[in-house]
């Protein structure tokens, strides 16, 4: 659409609303209109094929408040609708017209004498066209003044999106990785105490931005490879799982556990530990920029596959001297009744 249609086509009167009209005013219109004159609804209808084009093309323009704003500004000037041809003569009438205005603009006389004519024609420069693409921010030259490409507002780049592998104790530590994405191959710190599936984002790094709009960003999911002992949690606690023998856990004892680092610490098991209780060891977890996780050592007590006859009698022994000390599944069936 060029800027002659603009100033020959009456939008307002194409969806049948005032000048004034608000924004739910024209959307009214359009939708009611739409419905009518959609050819869906009328097949094989050459008019309302137009109509329904006529009024797609009005809506676009008055749909939007800046290109709205053009368009009235260059209806008025042009006095609602009549085309400006380049030649010599023409009537001369009082001060005020529409080359008026161009000739006060660009140093041409006023009044009745020696206007400056412009055309509409898009050959040369400076016609028109080129003028209101000046006016409004389009480009020159020969492409004429077309309103949607007048002004762009600037717009964000999209976001990339892409994957990485690490293995566990990279991922604990922190390391670098390179991924390559739409051609582009960049290095990405990855900190210390990533969890498998977190996303990393590196703003700035993705698609470029349009009409001076800032970059999208660059957003990495981890993938890391489990480790056979450790695993982390959310909070960059360490964790693991020791098998103790069942005398160590009844009596008591003091063992010692791997650690990251390759250096074992001694963790006390009070006497009695049952299967499954966690073991805290301070400090000894994963360390990021912000803090330090700890050890989280689960107990599972060991029951021997086979007994020697000592073994078993010890354990008979064991059982006689603890009799009636108490049913252990007492609690399971008491929660289970509620």
């Amino acid at each position: 659409m060029t800027g002659q249609d603009w100033i020959e086509k009456d939008f307002y009167a194409a969806l049948g609303v005032p000048k004034d009209a608000d924004d739910a005013a024209i959307k009214k219109a359009y939708r009611k209109l739409a419905r009518t004159y959609h050819p869906d609804q009328n097949q094989g209808d050459a008019k309302a094929e137009a109509k329904f084009k006529e009024i797609g093309e009005a809506y676009a323009v008055l749909s939007d408040p800046e290109q709205r704003q053009q368009y009235d500004a260059i209806r008025a000037m042009a006095g609602g609708g009549a085309r400006f041809s380049a030649g010599a003569g023409g009537p001369a009438g009082g001060a005020g017209g529409f080359e008026d205005i161009f000739g006060g603009m660009f140093g041409g006389g006023g009044g009745g004498g020696g206007r400056v004519r412009y055309s509409t024609q898009t050959g040369g420069g400076g016609g028109f066209e080129d003028i209101l693409g000046s006016m409004f921010g389009g480009g020159g030259g020969q492409t004429g003044f077309r309103p949607n490409a007048g002004y762009q507002r600037p717009q964000p780049g999209a976001d990339v999106h892409s994957s990485a592998t690490l293995g566990f104790r990279p991922a604990v530590e922190g390391s670098t990785v390179n991924v390559t994405t739409e051609g582009r191959t960049i290095t990405a710190r990855i900190p210390a105490g990533v969890r498998d599936g977190q996303k990393i984002r590196l703003r700035g790094k993705g698609r470029p931005g349009v009409a001076g709009g800032p970059p999208g960003d660059l957003v990495i999911t981890v993938h890391v490879t489990p480790h056979p002992v450790f695993s982390v949690d959310e909070k960059h606690n360490l964790r693991l799982t020791v098998p103790v023998t069942f005398a160590e856990a009844a009596l008591g004892s003091t063992i010692e556990v791997p650690t990251l680092d390759g250096k074992p610490v001694k963790v006390k098991v009070p006497a009695g530990t049952p299967s499954g209780r966690t073991l805290r060891v301070k400090g000894k977890g994963v360390k990021t920029a912000k803090a330090t996780g700890d050890l989280l050592v689960t107990i599972q007590v060991v029951v021997p596959q086979k007994l020697s006859k000592t073994a078993k009698e010890a354990v008979e022994a064991l059982a006689a001297a603890t009799d009636g000390e108490g049913d252990v599944r007492s609690d399971v069936f008491a929660r289970a009744a509620d």
